[in-house]
This record gives C-alpha cells, sequence and structure tokens, in this order.
C-alpha cells in the first residue's frame, strides 16, 4: 500500500531536493534507483541452486532549469565534472515529522554535462545524469 499525507499520494509539488544543503528551486523532476548485480548459481542438474549477489551501483538523473545548471557550472569552477561526493536530500511530504520521508543519496558524481534548446522552447530543461556511492532510503 502506498503511504499517504492527509489521505492522499506525494505530489510534485511536495517535493524539496537539498544539493549539498543548497535547496534546488529550479528541479523539474528527478529519478535514482539501486540495481543489484544478480546471477543464479547453477551446479548438479538443471536448474539453479542459488541466486548470488554481486555489486550493487547507484545513480539516477536530476532535471531542472538552465538556472540551476549554471549554478553547479560556477561552483564546479567552470564544469559539473569537477563537483564529486555531493550528498543530496530528496524530501516528499508536507513538512511535518509525521508525513515527511527523507531519501539521503550519497558520492554523488556528474558524468554528463549537456545543453540542448530548440525553436519554440519556451525555456532550457536540463537533464545531468549521475552515479553515486549509495542510497539510504527513508532517513
Amino acid at each position: 500500500m502506498a503511504y499517504q499525507v492527509n489521505n492522499r499520494e506525494y505530489e510534485f509539488g511536495d517535493l524539496q531536493l537539498l544539493l549539498n544543503g543548497n535547496d534546488i528551486t529550479g528541479i523539474r523532476g528527478i529519478k535514482y534507483d539501486e540495481t543489484a548485480d544478480r546471477k543464479v548459481l547453477f551446479a548438479k542438474g538443471r536448474y539453479g541452486h542459488s541466486v548470488q549477489t554481486g555489486n550493487i551501483t547507484c545513480g539516477g538523473e536530476i532535471t531542472c532549469t538552465q538556472t540551476e545548471l549554471e549554478a553547479l557550472i560556477n561552483a564546479g569552477g567552470g564544469s559539473i565534472l569537477n563537483l564529486k561526493g555531493l550528498t543530496a536530500i530528496v524530501s516528499y511530504g508536507d513538512g511535518t515529522a509525521i508525513s515527511q520521508i527523507n531519501d539521503r543519496i550519497e558520492g554523488i558524481a556528474f558524468g554528463k554535462s549537456e545543453k540542448e534548446l530548440k525553436q519554440g522552447d519556451p525555456n532550457m530543461e536540463v537533464k545531468i545524469p549521475f552515479v553515486a556511492l549509495r542510497i539510504y532510503h527513508q532517513q
């Protein structure tokens, strides 16, 4: 069952992203995930004997306005690729302790910087992919 805030689901308006303590007000979207390298261990017979787990990788993507990208570029001394070891707090809820859920993403490093603007676009929306060391859910 999904967790509800005041009998409703979380909405985008309930989201807050803090990146190294800075409120990212130009956020347009965020996604993040953990992926476990899982393999079936085969031995005698035709069927697997167990599921083995290898490395766990973390990453995601921040979608934001050009203004936020430019602020990150300035913070990185001219490139977001220089920013490493960032911590993000992704908060969902109305700000009360009862309904607030915080996910912490540690060790963020950006691997790509790209800008795109097309005719007719009213503003620039930027997708910034990242890798991370660890995601702590509901912290």
